[in-house]
């Protein structure tokens, strides 16, 4: 059982000054706005969907294409980042990843059928895996320990941000003719934001330590946390990467084998829970089960987007106040407790308006708890010369996990509607997930909270050393 890890007494950090502290805040604002895209991008097509069905006379399986042909392309987005953050470096892969967002706005926008409008989701799923891979290391790499989780946890706040937005513009769009089509032009906007302000930030100090850019890393390193701290903690980055070879079988060694397994497992535990299905297919979803607001299922998905943001800002103080570990258990058993009630929800055919009410237990708990500690964690467990082919392996799991699920779940819906005349198993089966998930993270996921990523890596490194599985850091 990988669970005990203790933290030194300065787990708080010293204090980041203000200039500092205004820099880092503005680095991480430009860095999100990758998540703000992957959100916008993933969830605007469940307000175009209708539209599509319609214009293109979509089967169910045609739907699962449509929404998962993004999540496609980003399962090949890790594969290809791996290379880049690399080579690259985390802002120039960033900056790739906005090429392919904007390709994308420009094609979804003019296609002419499901195909060549698969095609362009594609390439926009190639920026997703890209940005979602690439931003939260660079955050993670920048961010002083203490307020590691906090800034990680703006990229999800972004990408929440960007949810809301793609309801509101998809409401905003949902008229016969062209409006699907401003829907995905309208992604334009974030995307000539993004490109801008990565003109602007400077590269990870830790990537620029490791290809031996010593002045420059700690250029960037003073400038966040002051000289004194600045040299103190290049000497420990330099004396990790000596310990480091960075060569791809590195992953499965001792221990880092460990911090990886746990990786993958959490980010397709992170996918497989049925509350991105939720996101996803809310309309649709609310529509089936009798609601409509203003004759628009669209609208009446609104209230659970607006949660989720909620939410998500309530998580940044949860985040500062409450372990890693306990977070992330209370926050799936309550996702399950969603999912068993929409179960029951829909075999005793309750009113329709009470569809809301798991819906929105299921993707409030998601949001505090396991949607941005997923991504904390899997951001800071690796050690620093091997964290982007870690996270590029972590990565691919992720989106081919959200890919099947997003392709299966609308057939599985059908399938359980016509052969018992409800869609509850559906639900049965993501609390049975969501209850496995809770007896994962207690079984196997450290506690890394107010731990330099340094300490978090020499923790693999001599884990594997203690015969009993318990490991510690003093």
């Amino acid at each position: 059982m990988v669970n005990t890890v203790r933290q030194d007494d300065s787990r708080q950090g010293p204090p980041v000054p203000r200039t500092g502290r205004f820099y880092i805040y503005a680095i991480v604002l430009v860095a999100s706005i990758g998540g703000f895209l992957f959100g916008f991008d993933l969830v605007v097509i469940a307000g175009a969907l209708p539209f599509l069905v319609e214009d293109f006379h979509l089967s169910a399986a045609m739907q699962g294409f449509a929404v998962s042909s993004a999540i496609l392309g980003a399962v090949s987005g890790p594969l290809c980042g791996m290379w880049f953050t690399e080579r690259l470096g985390r802002r120039k892969t960033m900056m790739l990843a906005a090429f392919f967002f904007m390709i994308s706005t420009i094609g979804t926008a003019a296609a002419a059928g499901i195909w060549d409008f698969a095609v362009w989701r594609f390439l926009g799923g190639v920026g997703i895996g890209l940005a979602m891979m690439s931003s939260p290391i660079y955050i993670a790499e920048l961010s002083p320990p203490h307020l590691r989780g906090v800034l990680v946890n703006v990229n999800q706040l972004s990408n929440v941000i960007g949810i809301n937005l793609a309801v509101i513009t998809s409401y905003f769009f949902s008229f016969e003719g062209w409006g699907w089509r401003w829907m995905f032009a309208a992604q334009a906007v974030p995307v000539a934001l993004l490109i801008a302000g990565l003109l602007l930030i400077p590269e990870s100090p830790r990537w620029l330590a490791a290809r031996n850019r010593v002045d420059e890393a700690l250029k960037v390193l003073t400038r966040i946390n002051g000289k004194e701290q600045s040299e103190q903690e290049l000497k420990e980055i330099e004396k990790e990467l000596q310990q480091e070879t960075g060569v791809f079988s590195e992953l499965f060694q001792p221990g880092i084998r460990t911090a990886l397994f746990i990786g993958v497992v959490i980010m397709i535990f992170s996918q497989v829970n049925g509350v991105n299905m939720m996101l996803l297919y809310a309309p649709s979803i609310l529509a089936e089960a009798g609601i409509r607001v203003g004759s628009n299922a669209i609208l009446s998905s609104i209230p659970i987007y607006l949660l989720i943001l909620l939410t998500t800002i309530l998580a940044f103080g949860l985040i500062k106040r409450f372990s890693r570990r306990g977070l992330l258990i209370t926050s799936v058993l309550l996702m399950a407790l969603g999912h068993v009630i929409m179960a029951i929800n829909l075999q005793l055919h309750w009113p329709p308006m009470f569809t809301l009410v798991p819906m929105l237990i299921g993707t409030g708990s998601f949001t505090l708890g396991l949607a941005p500690l997923s991504w904390i964690i899997v951001s800071e467990i690796f050690p620093n010369r091997i964290r982007s082919k870690a996270l590029a392996v972590v990565c691919f799991f992720l989106y081919a996990a959200s890919f099947v699920t997003a392709q299966v779940f609308p057939m599985l819906t059908n399938w359980f509607a016509a052969t018992f005349n409800s869609a509850a198993g559906v639900y049965w089966i993501f609390a049975t997930i969501c209850v496995a998930c809770a007896v994962f993270s207690w079984k196997m996921v450290p506690e890394t909270k107010g731990l330099s990523l340094e300490k978090i890596s020499e923790f693999w490194r001599d884990h594997h050393q203690h015969k009993t599985g318990q490991a510690s850091l003093e």
